[in-house]
Parts: structure tokens; C-alpha cells; sequence
């Protein structure tokens, strides 16, 4: 442990910063947003190494509260239909429409039409019923390929 010890104290913001950069560039590879949290503190960690001069111990254990209280914040900021919605990505836009409220903007026809949901306008299909009038309300059921799967509220 003394060589470790030994090694933090020479080159300890320098350590920091390759695990957070190392952290960064998985989170790049695999694009899940989690490995963001650790990365950023590390980041601070490095910053306190080097003007604070924290021991390892402190690092570490600065390191594990911060990875543990950013994790935390991050899952009530984040969008919710990423974690209770069943989508796993979070940069599928479709998938975090699910249970979002919107109106017809024209009558459907065949249960296909459009609808203008948070800002754009979806191709849609109606889960039941045929035809819908337009500025009816209705609400995303799912998806199906590039329309959304609508019924009316």
C-alpha cells in the first residue's frame, strides 16, 4: 500500500484525471449515460487532489460519495419515461413518448392520421376505432415502426 500511497502523492491528479477520462470515453462507446456521473467526479476529485492535497483514502472515499450522490441526483432530473417506461436508451425520443398527451391534427381516417405531441407532428395510428376528429385528444399506447399507436382520451 505504501507504493500506492506513494504514487497517489506524486501523481495523484494525474490518476484522476485517466480514470475519469477512461470513464468518459467508455461512456462514449457505449452511450448509456451512467458512467457520466463517475467520470465528472472523478474530474472534481482530480481538482481536490491537486489543491487540496487529499490523501488516497480521502479520494476514495471523496470519489465513492460523489459517484453515489451524482448517480442519485441525476435519476430525479433525468426523464422519467427512461426509467419507468421500459425504454433503455436515452436518446430515443419515440420510446420516451409513451403516456405523453396530445391532438389530432386532422381527422383520421382508417386509424391512420397525425397527431402534434411535446412540440412535432407524429404519423399515427388509432389502437381502437376507426375514425378520430381533428383536436381530439389522445394519448401514446406505443409504437409501431415510424407511427405512434394512439387512443383517444
Amino acid at each position: 500500500m505504501t507504493d500506492l500511497t506513494l504514487f497517489h502523492d506524486l501523481h495523484g491528479f494525474w490518476l484522476w484525471v485517466a480514470l475519469g477520462a477512461g470513464l468518459l470515453a467508455v461512456e462514449a462507446l457505449t452511450g448509456s449515460g451512467w458512467l457520466l456521473w463517475p467520470a465528472a467526479s472523478a474530474a472534481v476529485v482530480a481538482l481536490l487532489v491537486r489543491f487540496a492535497g487529499l490523501s488516497l483514502e480521502a479520494a476514495v472515499l471523496t470519489f465513492a460519495v460523489l459517484t453515489i450522490v451524482t448517480t442519485l441526483l441525476a435519476r430525479r432530473f433525468l426523464p422519467h419515461a427512461w426509467f419507468h417506461r421500459g425504454s433503455r436508451d436515452i436518446n430515443d425520443n419515440v420510446g420516451r413518448l409513451l403516456g405523453h398527451q396530445g391532438r389530432a391534427v386532422a381527422a383520421f381516417k382508417n386509424r391512420a392520421g397525425r397527431v402534434f405531441i411535446d412540440g412535432k407532428e407524429w404519423a399515427a395510428e388509432l389502437d381502437e376505432g376507426e375514425a378520430l376528429e381533428a383536436g381530439a385528444r389522445v394519448e401514446v399506447t406505443g409504437v409501431a415502426g415510424a407511427a405512434l399507436k394512439v387512443r383517444s382520451v
